[in-house]
């Protein structure tokens, strides 16, 4: 899946991949070494997440329940917790950096298969 900047009219990750089972929510990038360059992971539904147990720094944008962007953590270290984002519905994981200079608050996403 791709997840896309509509107010930016760009790519911000070709390789996404959502977790919206229990399972894979809570699994999320456990267990991972680290995320290429294009990758990214969409958890539905989450207001917080943590970085517990993980061997690299993330971004995390969050989306309101219109993929609007309601908040943007840039390189969130291993064994942090995020703050709960109350409008939140949704969360974009991407690579630590690739958030800065290509997604803000009050933009929008899409995703696309």
């Amino acid at each position: 899946m791709i997840a896309f900047n509509v107010s930016r009219n760009a790519v911000l990750a070709s390789q996404v991949s959502k977790a919206d089972t229990p399972q894979a929510r809570s699994r999320g990038l456990l267990g991972r070494r680290s995320l290429g360059a294009s990758e990214g992971m969409w958890i539905v539904p989450c207001p917080m997440i943590h970085t517990f147990f993980m061997k690299f720094p993330i971004d995390a944008v969050f989306l309101d329940s219109d993929l609007g962007v309601v908040r943007v953590l840039e390189n969130l270290k291993p064994w942090r917790l995020s703050p709960w984002v109350f409008r939140a519905k949704s969360v974009l994981e991407l690579p630590a950096g690739a958030a800065s200079g290509h997604v803000s608050k009050g933009e929008t996403l899409e995703f696309r298969q």
